[in-house]
């Protein structure tokens, strides 16, 4: 049984058929990668698992546990984290209390400040910045506080939308880092990245998607190997 399955997912935007029978599985422990071009339904189908979006028809399952058609903040409850593309702190209120944020749902005093000590460990600029406001980070630092908010719902699945969207080079190397870092830990990830090769460089296996299907599946070293994902998303002639 998988931990998280997605199965024959079509999701809409009003009469737009967004994915078309999307199907994926996530097992304990893994890194799983979604990649393709602008376009493709990646960020649609973490939107769809996460209850942002409504599928019109298939199933998301969680743990063997049906968990689309519960409201958003629900399925968070259930173990579903997502640090979302674009970041979206709240950028008035200061670090810390964005990471209380992540936590907003839970009672355990003592695991959320466990919790919190251990984001500050994996983040150590956040840790100096505890009491700034978001929204005066860099964005390399915005981009840590969305991935530390989202480890304060202590997530069963961690979602992580575009982590290095937007970063200078050395802190695309930071951001993966502490990927690699969470998933040695035992977070299970879903990673939504743009950066084939980075995302299929710390990946277990992949899925690519292109206009709201899935082309292609497989070992993600498979992949990265494959002659049109090397042409079409590796840069490579």
């Amino acid at each position: 049984m998988s931990l998280l399955q997605v199965n024959d997912i079509h999701t809409y935007y009003g009469h737009i058929h967004a994915l078309k029978g999307i199907s994926l599985t996530v097992e304990q422990g893994e890194i799983v990668t979604l990649i393709g071009a602008n376009g493709a339904g990646k960020t649609t189908t973490i939107r769809t698992i996460s209850g942002l979006l409504h599928p019109r028809s298939g199933v998301v399952l969680l743990n063997d546990e049906q968990i689309n058609g519960m409201p958003a903040h629900q399925i968070v409850t259930k173990g579903i984290g997502q640090s979302p593309e674009g970041r979206q702190i709240f950028t008035r209120l200061t670090v810390q209390e964005n990471l209380e944020m992540g936590a907003y749902s839970r009672s355990d005093k003592d695991g959320v400040k466990k919790d919190l000590d251990h984001v500050f460990q994996l983040f150590p600029r956040l840790a100096e910045r505890r009491t700034q406001a978001g929204g005066t980070l860099s964005g390399g630092e915005q981009q840590m506080l969305a991935m530390g908010r989202a480890l304060m719902t202590r997530p069963r699945v961690l979602m992580l939308d575009e982590p290095s969207m937007g970063l200078a080079p050395v802190l695309v190397d930071t951001i993966f880092e502490i990927i690699k870092t969470l998933n040695q830990e035992g977070t299970t990830i879903l990673l939504v990245e743009q950066n084939a090769a980075r995302a299929l460089s710390v990946a277990n296996r992949g899925y690519v998607l292109e206009t709201g299907r899935i082309m292609l599946e497989g070992n993600a070293q498979e992949l990265a190997a494959n002659e049109q994902i090397r042409k079409l998303y590796l840069g490579e002639e």
